[in-house]
């Protein structure tokens, strides 16, 4: 079930009634209900492996309370490991086992042995290195005593398959999510209102910004040879506007939606492209994710701590993992490399720390040294995105070859005008709000009404013009 269909048109608000008025604000009926929705949403795309999210929610709440009442380190070690070793045992054979079975096979082949191994072919279960992670996250936070283990497993279920985060996160930490999901909600009109405010651009980004790109990426990327370097500069251009709307449009969507229920979700997206240097970057892009390796892989190898080879070492290692946790393919990885690269100036000389607030804070428009620092880390985080779109990395490396050809300082033989226009009327909001959760949070707030709704009712009236342009959320995927 799409956020942007209208399935979920209907089903959004037959769940709040229900929430809110049905239940007559019982949390432990709100919470079943949460459960119950939950469980639906995730099987109306394939109901098949809605017993793979049952089984991995079960084995962590069990082996959460295993961890907490065990007596000695082993016990705790067994059976955090335990949990570990399943969980990722199930990602590695749908997501990785076909890669490296394929990858093993060419390499042997390339020294002259030949083999032939299985593959599975395994449709891959939507969501699963997300609650895979929101289980990972709980297991070892029991087992590092920051907290106690659930003994409510339909509380801890939500936790985990909470609809709006389910297939797409942000990914959620116990110490912040399953407190609220045990405390009395309240109904609150203002925040209920900055939900849909927070849907509403959502939908803007994805149906607007990132589906309209969508036509012309797939254009460009799919027929890559038969363009110029020019055009295929615009169409990674528009790829890097297109998953930056698709996945902050998903994760402005989720928290919105979560704020309809009483529930605020951790953010996930902070203007990434107003950036000055990649350090900040990845402070305000899949924030969860990031804070995600920082907490439990960064950190425990030792994180910015030790011997400079040492530091360097671990940023190439997280920044690796997370090339791999997107897919099974070489793109990710060398896009992982590539932004490893980019961070290992600003590790060796300490300016990683540089650019902590946000650009231009206290200013209506940038100095030049912000622009052009904003421009040129656009540019490399865009060079990036050509490995990461890429359906393999032999065409990721001819796309490259023809970037950097003559044929570069031609004009593009394709110009969408009305997506360029959209695009700077989109920069020019998120610039004026950059400031807040999401960009239009406090646009025209201080206007009369009527321009603040004509405004509203203008983004409605674009999304339906665009919706024709459906595209999958590209998270999805992963």
């Amino acid at each position: 079930m799409l956020f942007n269909t209208l399935n979920f048109a209907f089903f959004l608000p037959v769940i709040l009634l229900l929430y809110w008025f049905a239940t007559n604000r019982n949390l432990k009926v709100q919470n079943i209900l949460l459960l119950i929705s939950s469980y639906f949403f995730y099987a109306c795309w394939d109901y098949r492996f809605l017993f793979l999210l049952v089984f991995s929610t079960a084995l962590d709440f069990f082996s959460g309370v295993k961890i907490y009442q065990s007596q000695t380190k082993n016990q705790k070690r067994f059976w955090l490991w335990l949990s570990i070793s399943i969980n990722l045992g199930f990602l590695s054979v749908f997501k990785y086992y076909d890669f490296f079975a394929e990858s093993f096979s060419n390499l042997l082949s390339a020294i002259g042995i030949q083999t032939n191994f299985w593959t599975l072919r395994l449709i891959l279960p939507v969501g699963i290195s997300f609650y895979t992670f929101h289980g990972l996250s709980y297991i070892i936070d029991v087992y590092k005593n920051r907290i106690k283990s659930e003994n409510n497993i339909v509380d801890y279920a939500v936790f985990v398959s909470f609809f709006p985060l389910l297939v797409a996160g942000p990914i959620e930490r116990a110490t912040h999510l399953l407190p609220q999901i045990k405390t009395q909600r309240v109904f609150n009109n203002s925040n209920f209102i900055d939900g849909l405010k927070q849907i509403l651009w959502g939908l803007f980004k994805k149906v607007v910004i990132a589906d309209n790109c969508a036509v012309f990426v797939n254009m460009i990327f799919d027929n890559s040879s038969e363009y110029s370097g020019s055009t295929l500069v615009l169409g990674a251009v528009l790829f890097a506007f297109q998953i930056y709307g698709d996945f902050s449009g998903y994760s402005d969507i989720a928290q919105g939606v979560a704020r309809l229920f009483g529930i605020d979700l951790l953010r996930n997206f902070a203007f990434p492209y107003f950036s000055r240097d990649i350090a900040e970057f990845w402070r305000r892009w899949h924030i969860s994710l990031s804070s995600w390796f920082k907490d439990y892989v960064y950190i425990p190898l030792g994180g910015s701590k030790g011997s400079k080879w040492q530091q360097i070492r671990n940023v190439f290692i997280i920044f690796l993992l997370s090339g791999f946790w997107h897919g099974a393919n070489y793109t990710f990885i060398f896009w992982g490399l590539l932004h490893a690269i980019y961070f290992l100036p600003l590790l060796l000389f300490n300016r990683n720390r540089n650019n902590i607030e946000t650009v231009a804070s206290n200013r209506i428009l940038p100095n030049l040294r912000e622009f052009f620092q904003m421009i040129y880390t656009f540019g490399f985080t865009t060079f990036a995105w050509i490995f990461f779109r890429a359906n393999n990395i032999n065409q990721a490396f001819s796309y490259v070859a023809v970037v950097f050809s003559k044929s570069l300082f031609s004009v593009p033989q394709i110009v969408p005008k009305l997506t360029l226009l959209s695009l700077l009327i989109f920069i020019v909001i998120e610039w004026n709000g950059r400031r807040n959760q999401y960009a239009i949070s406090d646009l025209l707030v201080k206007n009369s009404i009527v321009l603040r709704w004509s405004f509203y009712y203008m983004l409605v009236f674009c999304i339906l013009y665009f919706s024709n342009n459906h595209q999958q959320f590209i998270y999805f995927q992963f």
